[in-house]
């Protein structure tokens, strides 16, 4: 006999779930003398060290056989809801032939979101954070191939990192139906890996489960709780779409590891860390060959190294496609390395219609990848294709409600559409976010140029310098607001302290252009965007979104320099 722990009723073996709330039916008591035990069974494949897991039972648990076989008014013990038993006998018959769902339709509804948390790392070793970092991300990735199924990102649930945080309160913040969190701890070359999933909306455990493991079966276990968690979703996984779920990726262990290292220094975003990042993923290559998803982690580093690194741009796109390339021939059903591809495709080769194509694939692959929708938001507003790249940077929003960099995207368009009030409560959420994401400040510099608000704009230019560590592009709009204020001196010096960097090949040309614009010298500044476009500087894809340069569209040499390369 099983029982429902939420509310009391008795169900024959064959019934896995609760038909009226859902919830998972355990082998219960049959008088109320016996202890509610909740069984425990193994999830491991017969190939895998096998797990021991308790299925966790609620607050409810203690009370629910005394509803179930309280005496009736009669004093026989007779409940009367023993007439239905036919009726549930037919009806666990029906939904064993049709394949009942998790929940029902109406009510509490099938979950279709979740957000993975950062593990915990008990260890308090910066040495083993990887693992707790790279087994949350793992899992977010391979839970994110599901079509059906919307997985919060990264750069989301990791600002959750080290916070005792409730889940409900989560999974408020993200919009999401279930949170997971775990737990990590490593001794030696041995795993403890606790995972319990919560049902936000109904304020209940689903299932929960502790994995000892050898650091060798980190792979294996990986595959075992993703798998379990669309398990216990009942997603309908079927052919591709649950190769996410159930791919090895790699069989060497070490390979993997140096994967989860190369990500965790990737996510840091410094040039220090992406150099770092760089060495151990080709590691991770050499150790395996065949390791798609670390080609394809180098090709997304390579393509941002120029900005966070003193990388030469050329040489950077180069790798960029390189690996991109050889991930796709190794596993044609990545997302990842289309994006990438398309990156290097319009930044670096200045190639609209090869660079469009990639990012549809990209998306075609995997329509719930928000990179994806970000950057070709990104690549449509260089054509001023206004709605389309509203549309686009709206979905990546959505798919990921917390990342700054999509929040700051979003009121860049907001500026370039003309509705500054709406720009400026962006603005205004995300220093609420994050009073440290300096981006914000440039941002901000835009919509006071534009408002012609110049002491303001002086004032969010200081912060962006001060809060980038003089970025080259803060550092341009500092000269430029300089130059419109009068304060000519000063504009200068930044300019030189930037044409200085260039001839050392740590800054753009483009941003030496965007200070003589502040000053008014037109000659200067296309004799800056000229160097600029000898060295194809891929600042200059983006040149319809500097909107510091708007004041210049009128001049016969910009229309020039953009047919050139190759935009509107």
């Amino acid at each position: 006999m099983k029982l429902c722990t939420q509310c009391g009723r008795e169900y024959d073996n064959t019934m896995s779930f609760c038909l009226d709330d859902g919830s998972e039916l355990l082998y219960g008591p049959r008088t109320i003398e016996e202890p509610a035990t909740a069984l425990l069974h193994e999830t491991a494949s017969p190939a895998e060290m096998p797990t021991r897991a308790q299925i966790h039972t609620t607050e409810h648990s203690g009370a629910y056989s005394r509803d179930v076989m309280q005496p009736t008014a009669s004093g026989r013990g007779f409940d009367k809801r023993w007439l239905a038993a036919p009726l549930l006998l037919a009806v666990a018959v029906a939904s064993g032939i049709l394949g009942y769902r998790y929940f029902r339709p109406v009510g509490s509804g099938q979950i279709s979101s979740i957000a993975v948390l950062p593990f915990q790392n008990r260890n308090s070793d910066a040495d083993s954070e990887y693992l707790s970092d790279g087994l949350a991300e793992s899992l977010i990735y391979r839970l994110s191939q599901i079509p059906d199924l919307k997985v919060s990102p990264r750069s989301s649930v990791f600002r959750y990192k080290g916070q005792d945080v409730d889940a409900e309160k989560v999974g408020a913040d993200l919009g999401v139906d279930a949170v997971m969190s775990g737990r990590l701890i490593q001794r030696g070359d041995n795993l403890t890996i606790s995972v319990d999933l919560i049902d936000v909306r109904n304020k209940k455990t689903l299932w929960g489960e502790q994995y000892e493991r050898k650091m060798s079966d980190l792979l294996a276990t990986q595959r075992d709780i993703a798998s379990t968690i669309s398990e216990k979703l009942q997603l309908k996984l079927g052919g591709s779409d649950s190769k996410g779920i159930t791919s090895k990726y790699t069989d060497n262990n070490e390979a993997y590891q140096l994967y989860l290292k190369g990500r965790f220094y990737w996510n840091k975003r410094t040039g220090e860390n992406i150099s770092k990042a760089i060495e151990i993923l080709k590691a991770a290559t050499e150790k395996d060959p065949n390791f798609a998803l670390a080609y394809s982690a180098l090709a997304d580093c390579y393509v941002v190294s120029p900005v966070y690194s003193r990388q030469r741009p050329d040489e950077a796109f180069a790798l960029a496609r390189s690996n991109a390339n050889r991930a796709i021939e190794l596993d044609p059903t990545l997302a990842e390395p289309h994006t990438a591809l398309a990156m290097v495709d319009w930044f670096n080769g200045w190639d609209k219609e090869t660079s469009e194509r990639e990012y549809l694939r990209s998306i075609e692959l995997n329509p719930n990848y928000p990179t994806a929708h970000q950057w070709y938001s990104r690549f449509l507003r260089s054509f001023k294709r206004s709605d389309e790249a509203w549309r686009e940077i709206k979905r990546a929003e959505e798919l990921d409600p917390l990342s700054l960099i999509f929040i700051n995207n979003v009121a860049e368009q907001q500026i370039e559409r003309g509705d500054y009030d709406g720009a400026a409560a962006t603005c205004r959420r995300m220093i609420e976010l994050d009073p440290s994401f300096w981006a914000v400040h440039q941002t901000l510099v835009w919509l006071y140029v534009k408002e012609d608000k110049l002491p303001d704009a002086l004032n969010e230019a200081r912060s962006a310098v001060e809060m980038s560590g003089r970025s080259n592009s803060s550092l341009a709009q500092l000269g430029h607001v300089l130059g419109k204020l009068g304060k000519r001196s000063e504009a200068v010096a930044i300019e030189r302290e930037i044409e200085d960097k260039f001839a050392n090949g740590t800054a753009d040309a483009r941003d030496v252009a965007i200070v003589y614009a502040g000053l008014d010298n037109r000659n200067a500044t296309f004799e800056w965007l000229e160097k600029a476009y000898a060295a194809r500087s891929f600042n200059l894809a983006n040149l319809n979104m500097e909107l510091l340069l708007d004041p210049l569209g009128d001049d016969p040499r910009m229309a020039d320099l953009k047919r050139r390369i190759g935009i509107p």
